[in-house]
């Protein structure tokens, strides 16, 4: 799609992983089938969990509304490691340090499992054993008391000179986490499905699910375009279950990030890294664009509350110019979000009230090592096998105080949202002036109308309700989409679903 390019963009609008790798394709579910397991959604979780599962002989099905990979797990940083920002001070304040070490534990199993999975299936994605780091501008005891708490929980962990990062930025101090993985997650996610056909899974691709119905031990997953799939369990591993499933859209709330792909004047620094403060920064070298070759990810916010995102690619573009001192341009830019949990902890097991229906969701922006974590959890209990983290990680759990009080807060801004609608956003006018590449909210006769006008002058407009509960939609300008901030729902400018809780497109106007 056509849209207005800025000062240091000269690329695609599209992941650097999705654009610079092949995926094997599917045909879309044309009949009803019959399956032991049936996975929706073919991302991280849900192509490794059916892996795990069919390596068992067990019988499987994998449903993807779209191509596999194709939204969040095509558009992460491709970062699998146990460092996760300055949590684990964190995660032993207030969880403990037992619950602290679980997690610390289940995500350094999990770097080293995706590594052993990747060798086991002989998967080419580019994986290196490098650092991470997480590293503080201007607190240095910020980071003494994060090594801290990381060597007492045995990971691999240790204070170091900000220095070594690696980033001409200062840095007042840094942890070093050592033989953590990177990798090209689309380049995995093709050998995990390869791996995946080659033990009797079955895949379907363009097939969304819309609905599921547990009766009689048996859940039957209802798709758009008709045919169903019967099954003795159900993995939802959707980013977020979809519908009202388990209400965890009342508990998580959507978070957005952004991503570019650049070359740098000078080598790029060797280990991954990621900054702490109000505004952050992910880095880690991009091997397809030479020894130069940079990722860098940031401008985190809620889903739908910033609509000039151009201006946050802009920000990040900015920050390695005057990082480096080097006009770079951009040669990729994506965005991704995932769900953030009031207690730091991920939803991974069975749905609340469900037998057969069992889910993963809240990895906060951490889904490679999560997701590996996730995917041993749920095949586990699909096996009735006892996973060393599923309590910790378990899905029906309501959470402290701190963390109830932070469901009430997110809630009571949801119905804020959704009371105050479009009120004061729409332009008033016509549509015949809107430019190609410009989109946005119009009152047309008392009406607010979503309009996109694409790159062959065609107009689309849509009804800017989403169709999940009826929050109002806002415009995301650089990823042209619609962006529910209530729950995290996203539409293309013609109203097709991107990523859920909503299943049905927006009406058209």
């Amino acid at each position: 799609m056509h849209r207005t390019l800025r000062a240091g963009y000269r690329g695609a609008m599209v992941s650097v992983w999705t654009a610079t790798a092949e995926i094997p394709s599917y045909d879309a579910l044309r009949a009803d089938e019959n399956a032991e397991v049936v996975v929706i959604g073919g991302g991280w979780v849900g192509l490794t969990t059916a892996l795990l599962l069919a390596q068992e002989g067990a019988d499987v099905v994998l449903l993807e509304a779209d191509r596999l990979g194709s939204r969040t797990s095509g558009h992460t940083t491709g970062k699998v490691t146990s460092q996760h920002g300055a949590i684990y001070a964190d995660l032993i304040d207030r969880h403990g340090e037992d619950k602290a070490r679980l997690y610390a534990e289940a995500n350094q199993a999990a770097v080293g499992r995706v590594a052993e999975l990747a060798e086991s299936h002989a998967i080419d994605c580019e994986l290196i054993r490098t650092p991470a780091f997480v590293y503080s501008p201007d607190s240095e005891s910020e980071m003494k008391r994060e090594a801290e708490a990381a060597v007492s929980l045995g990971l691999p962990a240790q204070l170091t000179a900000g220095a070594e990062v690696g980033v001409p930025a200062p840095a007042a101090a840094a942890v070093r986490f050592s033989t953590q993985v990177q990798l090209h997650p689309v380049k995995y996610l093709a050998g995990l499905a390869k791996a995946l056909t080659e033990a009797g899974g079955r895949i379907f691709e363009h097939t969304r699910v819309v609905e599921f119905d547990e009766k009689d031990d048996v859940v039957k997953v209802s798709t758009q375009a008709g045919p169903k799939v019967r099954a003795r369990h159900a993995v939802v591993a959707t980013l977020l279950p979809f519908g009202l499933t388990g209400g965890y859209f009342t508990k998580a709330r959507p978070q957005q990030s952004h991503g570019i792909a650049i070359r740098l004047p000078v080598e790029a620094p060797v280990g991954m890294a990621i900054s702490t403060g109000a505004v952050t920064r992910s880095t880690r070298p991009w091997p397809g664009g030479g020894p130069n070759g940079l990722i860098v990810v940031g401008g985190g916010h809620e889903v739908g509350t910033v609509e000039d995102t151009e201006a946050i690619y802009q920000g990040l573009i900015d920050w390695v110019s005057s990082t480096w001192n080097y006009s770079c341009q951009a040669e990729y830019r994506w965005s991704a979000h995932d769900y953030s949990t009031p207690d730091l902890l991920p939803y991974v097991g069975k749905s609340p009230g469900s037998s057969s229906v069992l889910v993963a969701t809240g990895l906060r922006k951490w889904g490679l090592s999560n997701g590996m974590v996730a995917a041993g959890i749920l095949s586990d209990l699909i096996a009735e096998r006892t996973n060393p983290w599923a309590d910790l990680y378990d899905a029906g759990r309501i959470g402290d105080a701190k963390a109830v009080a932070k469901l009430l807060k997110d809630n009571l801004k949801v119905g804020k949202d959704f009371a105050t609608g479009h009120l004061s956003r729409a332009l008033h006018g016509g549509l015949d002036h809107l430019e190609v590449g410009q989109g946005g909210l119009f009152e047309i006769d008392g009406q607010t109308v979503g309009a996109y006008r694409d790159r062959q002058g065609t107009l689309h407009t849509v009804k800017p309700t989403c169709t999940h509960v009826g929050c109002a939609l806002s415009w995301n300008n650089a990823d042209t989409s619609w962006d529910c901030s209530c729950h995290g729902s996203r539409f293309s400018p013609d109203g097709t679903v991107l990523d859920g809780p909503a299943t049905k497109p927006l009406d058209p106007s």
